[in-house]
């Protein structure tokens, strides 16, 4: 099994930052790919950013040049840079990872956390 443990939510006055972690756990061969989601209530979970083992990133419109994907790959670990908050950011951010293992190539979600943008 995998586990996903994320850190670094909270309250946060508009123009702020703050910075997420996730650190991934457990039976793993080797991670593909690393990311953020996002999800308000009555809304579909979507993309904020993702990163591939190459090294490769992918983010939402609405957070680019705003927010920043990296990844530790020795500690199975990715971080989500978040300037320049605005309360539309407000949600719950979910980390996903795409994990290959000996039963498989599967996703894996955290727990999330949750980011509030506002005064």
């Amino acid at each position: 099994q995998v586990q996903l443990l994320e850190s670094g939510g909270g309250l946060v006055q508009p123009g702020g930052s703050l910075r997420l972690s996730c650190a991934a756990s457990g039976s793993i061969f080797s991670i593909n790919a690393m990311g953020w989601y996002r999800q308000t209530i009555g809304k579909q979970r979507e993309l904020v950013a993702v990163q591939t083992s190459a090294g490769i990133t992918n983010y939402a419109d609405s957070v680019k040049g705003r927010f920043t994907i990296s990844r530790d790959n020795d500690k199975n670990t990715v971080y989500l840079q978040s300037d320049s908050l605005k309360p539309e950011d407000t949600a719950v951010y979910y980390c996903y990872a795409f994990v290959e293992n000996w039963r498989g190539t599967f996703n894996y979600w955290g727990q999330g956390t949750q980011v509030t943008v506002s005064s």
